[in-house]
């Protein structure tokens, strides 16, 4: 596959906010190579082609707890930021409609690839906890079971002490 990017930097700016996978404007623009505020103006003059589920603003707490952990490239650190728009995969595939350029199109279609391996991988690594639960499940249950034998073990163990009984000659006192 003839990347334009490298998969470990789309990779990389993919976070999981409010449960979803999203990329960020800034993010989204350094990789279409167009400046952030023209990122967001495309999005505004085509505002109903991103609903709530495609696209939303991410509050002051989850900007100061995503800049918290991301490496700012030149650009005015995140937190310091006043707006910042978080695309789903859905929004992402959207803006393609949005932003024309040859390189916008290439970019889409390789962030959409790696969208869609991750959500395979996610869903191998959701098939191997539900085995992992399954075992543990099974596992409490035999634990229990297991106790109650040593248990019922220990008890036919116990020999209740009895006095001994001295063996000889025992003498009358004179």
């Amino acid at each position: 596959m003839n990347d334009i990017i490298p998969v470990e930097r789309i990779e990389n700016r993919i976070f999981l906010i409010r449960g979803l996978k999203v990329m960020l404007d800034r993010d989204l623009a350094i990789l279409y190579g167009v400046p952030t505020f023209v990122l967001n103006q495309a999005v505004k003059r085509n505002i109903e082609r991103f609903p709530a589920d495609f696209m939303f603003s991410l509050s002051r707490e989850e900007i100061l707890g995503i800049s918290q952990f991301v490496i700012s490239s030149g650009q005015t650190s995140l937190k310091y930021s006043k707006n910042v728009n978080a695309f789903t995969e859905n929004g992402v595939a959207m803006l393609s409609s949005v932003l024309r350029s040859k390189r916008a199109i290439r970019v889409n279609i390789q962030i959409m690839r790696i969208f869609t391996r991750l959500r395979k991988v996610l869903s191998g690594h959701k098939e191997l906890i539900d085995k992992i639960n399954n075992l543990e499940s099974k596992t409490d249950k035999n634990t229990a079971d297991i106790q109650l034998i040593f248990d019922a073990i220990k008890k036919l163990l116990i020999i209740e002490a009895k006095p001994k009984r001295r063996i000889g000659f025992i003498g009358g006192g004179d």
